[in-house]
């Protein structure tokens, strides 16, 4: 918007272009910075040798050797093939010590009462770990995905009822009209016989467009170009990537440095004069998408102020989730109302969590179904079963939902392919952690709980936490949708896993759980539910698909660019 201050430089800023001057004297402030921020890391070592007596230390858990004196295991933990690496962790058990940068240890488990102490019991304790270093907020600003205690509970107190079950029937309209679009287009590429198709790039142009109309009650794609025009497509399509290749120095770095700059304006600055093109990168990113949340918002409470009609003639008809959320948030108790900083905030955080999981998670169980062509006749003929059953109209919300195949399939692509494998926490005070399963500790004793000291990373793997064969039985690292039309075995009925969702961790638990799973749930379930039932896909011969371990799982070709695709060939199904 014309005029605007950008967030991250203070400089005008009217498109993803946000540039800072970087002084002279950069070179030298970043010296004396790196100074203070060894000093802060000896200090840091010294201290984390605490103990509280009678209770073990991280140090007594079994894990891997320090493959480096700087990084520890780190570079194990977060390759983007990593796969291998984190299954040989669970063999060591639930529960796992590792080692951090320059010696720090780490804890990383997927112990079911662990984790419900971490994430249901105490949440306040254990905040995401990129919060620590206070750039968050700057990135994305005041939403769900960065903001803590009680600044977000009442955040997600003013959410909750918008994602509610009336307002899923409610928005099945539009979804029906976005995977309309998507059909038509599809259709016209495939027409004249099988073709390969990339598609990741329309899983995700999907995906940002049902949370675009049914979210905020705007278009972002026509779907008709083989190209996206809207550049909001484009960001974030490489937004995700880019804070990926962050991701060590956000967990490691930036709070060492953080935490010793506490002003925003020096903090921001420090962003701005660091050499690094990734950084700034992600900067103007975030930037733009708060130029297009900003304008979105702006729109939108002209039309809440011109009244009903007004509301009636955008895009959702004032049913979206924005429009939603504004006149809840007009009506509500000054002590809960939230500040316009704050629901513009949540845009952003809604398409980054919601497109990114949703779309891969798609992209996944078309790329499963290709290699599993029993599996995909068997849902295509469930949807043309109870298609049927209705006339041939659309399903309705609870019709959709209730196919017990198409479920089966959403729910074993989820249990063994979670879209994002870790999860990572940062103790904020001294705590003791019990477990459910005691662990041989290196010196040969039982151990049954251990002392995390402040500032100890966490790292809850929600992969392990879903592969568990003590769990889901020896089968656990096997693909098989058959298992959900039975009864569960007890031993994960019974398991108390904190997940919101199915007795899995793939959504999280406790009060940080994702509140838009269920919206998620349905997308997949619209958009695989039609393109099943209209076309045919198979894996491309000579082109092998990679899936990297990165802040969220993406396909790659092998042997390719590296960039995110995921190439199928497509067919119409015959009549």
């Amino acid at each position: 918007m014309e005029g605007s201050k950008c967030r991250t430089c203070f400089s005008s800023s009217s498109s993803y272009s946000c540039q800072s001057n970087q002084p002279n004297y950069v070179t030298h402030l970043l010296q004396t910075l790196f100074v203070v921020l060894l000093s802060a890391s000896l200090w840091s070592i010294f201290r984390r040798h605490r103990k509280v007596q009678g209770v073990p230390s991280i140090s007594k858990l079994p894990g891997p050797q320090s493959q480096s004196w700087w990084q520890g295991n780190l570079t194990q933990v977060f390759d983007v093939n990593g796969w291998e690496f984190h299954r040989k962790l669970a063999e060591y058990g639930p529960t796992v010590g590792l080692n951090g940068t320059l010696g720090h240890k780490q804890f990383y488990t997927s112990d079911v009462k662990a984790m419900n102490h971490i994430l249901v019991k105490n949440p306040s304790v254990f905040p995401p770990l990129r919060h620590n270093e206070g750039l968050g907020e700057a990135l994305l600003g005041k939403g769900l995905l960065t903001t803590d205690g009680e600044h977000h509970r009442k955040q997600r107190k003013m959410l909750n009822p918008v994602f509610s079950i009336a307002y899923m029937r409610s928005i099945m309209p539009t979804f029906y009209d976005v995977v309309d679009q998507l059909q038509n287009a599809l259709h016209q590429r495939v027409q004249d016989g099988p073709r390969e198709i990339d598609l990741l790039g329309w899983m995700s142009r999907t995906a940002l467009e049902l949370i675009g109309q049914s979210g905020f009650g705007y278009s972002f794609d026509n779907m008709l170009d083989d190209v996206p025009k809207h550049k909001y497509t484009v960001v974030m399509k490489e937004l995700a990537p880019a804070i990926g290749r962050l991701r060590f120095a956000m967990g490691y770095i930036f709070p060492l440095v953080l935490g010793i700059v506490r002003s925003t304006n020096v903090r921001i600055f420090l962003m701005n004069a660091a050499p690094w093109k990734t950084l700034h990168s992600v900067r103007d990113m975030s930037e733009y998408m708060y130029e297009v949340s900003l304008g979105v918002y702006e729109a939108k409470k002209r039309a809440l102020e011109e009244g009903d009609e007004a509301m009636a003639n955008q895009i959702g008809r004032g049913k979206d989730l924005l429009s939603i959320l504004m006149k809840d948030n007009m009506n509500a108790d000054n002590e809960d109302k939230l500040d316009e900083e704050e629901v513009i905030a949540q845009m952003s955080t809604f398409i980054f969590a919601a497109m990114d999981t949703t779309s891969n998670g798609m992209s996944r169980i078309l790329h499963l179904l290709s290699s599993h062509q029993d599996a995909q006749d068997k849902i295509r003929q469930e949807i043309i079963q109870a298609r049927s059953q209705h006339q041939g109209n659309r399903l309705s919300y609870d019709e959709l939902v209730a196919l017990p195949y198409l479920d089966a399939v959403c729910r074993e692509t989820l249990r063994l392919h979670p879209p994002v494998p870790v999860l990572l926490r940062k103790c904020s005070e001294d705590v003791v952690v019990p477990f459910s399963q005691p662990v041989q500790g290196t010196d040969g004793t039982e151990i049954t709980e251990v002392f995390l000291p402040k500032s100890t990373p966490v790292l809850i793997s929600i992969l392990n936490s879903n592969r568990s064969a003590e769990l889901w039985g020896p089968d656990a690292n096997e693909w098989k949708p058959e298992r959900w039309l039975s009864p569960l075995p007890e031993t994960i009925t019974g398991s108390k896993v904190p997940g919101v969702y199915a007795h899995l961790m793939t959504f999280s638990g406790g009060s940080r759980s994702c509140i838009g799973f269920k919206f998620s749930q349905l997308e997949m379930k619209v958009v695989i539910s039609m393109l099943v039932e209209n076309f045919k896909f198979s894996l491309p011969q000579k082109k092998d698909v990679l899936w990297r371990m990165s802040g969220v799982v993406s396909p790659v070709v092998e042997g390719g660019d590296g960039h995110p695709r995921l190439p199928l060939v497509m067919e119409l199904m015959k009549p």
